[in-house]
């Protein structure tokens, strides 16, 4: 029987020393919160999102940093086995648009209930409120954690758990990364993912609320497209969010304090310029006496036509009947190319997970142990591995914690 710590009561921890635990090992949970899963319980909009229902290449696909090095985590625990994991834990699970899966009851609370009665079936020993403050290697089987108050607890076994620097107030601030550091392992550089952002453009402000579906976003950093996609993205009162924002900012996000990034958006991705503008013309000639301003509400939401005006740089009071074919021509192309600059994100307060992480190269992919010091293991968003959203994110943590959990 080993003594294991697992610093970190998130999803990766969590099932970590669930499994741990089923191999008779005496386990032990230190959170810093109190209670366990603060971060599982936001996710997904607090119905939280398990997995995707996908095979492991589409799992793979979806992994934007270091897929290959997860490859034996999903194959140990993939999405299908994942979602028998938490039935046969009781929870009655749905499979939504974009092979989303959630809790029947939406409620994520549902899952953190489970995997506590799971933790206390096994007998895992779970203090909150403990902060650690550092972690000792004395050898290859003697390990130290030290608690913010000075309480040592010796163990044998210690898994880093806690998570990356996204959403701090849940207590992700990047503790794991110090301690990899003390160990002699390297950090590759930490940036914001999964994130909205910021545009110079102040009339998004004007925009705020407004939902945009079935239209197309390229993110485009010096001059080259490093993201597109179809969707839905919404405007804020300083900038751009929602799915495909937030999937694009993963591209943007590294490169924006080096090189100019935009995003462009056609509103319009399933017509043609050519077909746009039959549809502007049959839309032109049943308003020919109107205001260009009054003429455009069957195309775009109300909020959008002055927008798409001012960038045509036509004037909003011109009469239909006076348009040219030029000015039809500067109108389709702000409809198809409607461009904001992007300054900045928002921050790791808003973004879902943190791009970068503990070197994946020190670290052994089919247990999660370090490379560099034996009876230490990393699970979760700590590692410098990250995915799209839709339920890919916590796949990882999933797997890599349950990995973790069954070799240490």
């Amino acid at each position: 029987m080993k003594n294991v710590i697992v610093i970190g009561g998130g999803p990766a921890g969590m099932i970590c020393a669930i499994e741990a635990a089923k191999r008779n090992n005496n386990v032990t949970i230190l959170e810093r919160n109190n209670k366990l899963g603060k971060k599982l319980y936001i996710t997904g909009k607090g119905r939280c999102n398990i997995t995707n229902a996908s095979d492991v290449d589409t799992l793979i696909l979806n992994t934007t940093t270091n897929p290959y090095f997860l490859y034996s985590s999903y194959y140990t625990l993939d999405s299908s086995m994942l979602i028998d994991y938490f039935e046969k834990l009781g929870v009655k699970l749905k499979i939504e648009r974009g092979n989303r899966v959630f809790p029947v009851s939406d409620k994520s609370s549902d899952v953190i209930k489970v995997l506590q009665n799971e933790l206390k079936k096994n007998k895992v020993n779970i203090c909150l409120n403990s902060y650690v403050k550092e972690i000792k290697n004395i050898n290859d089987k003697e390990k130290q954690v030290i608690l913010e108050n000075n309480e040592c607890l010796d163990c044998n076994v210690i898994v880093i758990a806690t998570g990356g620097l996204s959403y701090p107030v849940t207590g992700s601030t990047g503790d794991g990364y110090k301690f990899a550091k003390y160990l002699g392992h390297n950090i590759t550089k930490l940036y914001p993912s999964l994130v909205p952002l910021k545009t110079k453009q102040s009339w998004v402000s004007d925009l705020s609320g407004l939902s945009l579906k079935n239209v197309k976003v390229q993110a485009i950093c010096s001059n080259k497209v490093v993201y597109e996609n179809l969707g839905e993205m919404l405007f804020t009162h300083v900038g751009i969010t929602g799915p495909l924002v937030l999937s694009a900012s993963r591209f943007i996000s590294p490169k924006l304090q080096s090189e100019e990034c935009k995003i462009k958006i056609d509103l319009k991705p399933a017509l043609s310029e050519k077909e746009l503008d039959n549809r502007i013309l049959r839309d032109f000639e049943k308003n020919k006496n109107k205001d260009l301003k009054n003429s455009l509400y069957e195309l775009l939401p109300q909020k959008l036509i002055p927008i798409i005006i001012k960038e045509s740089k036509i004037s909003d009071e011109k009469k239909i009947h006076d348009i040219n074919k030029q000015e039809r021509k500067q109108l389709i192309h702000s409809l198809k190319n409607l461009t904001l600059d992007i300054t900045d994100t928002t921050g790791f307060n808003e973004a879902v997970i943190t791009c970068g992480g503990i070197n994946i190269d020190e670290i052994n992919p089919s247990t999660m142990e370090s490379k560099k010091v034996s009876g230490i293991f990393f699970a979760g968003e700590v590692l410098d591995v990250d995915a799209f959203t839709g339920g890919f994110n916590l796949q990882i943590a999933f797997s890599t914690g349950f990995v973790a959990g069954n070799n240490c």
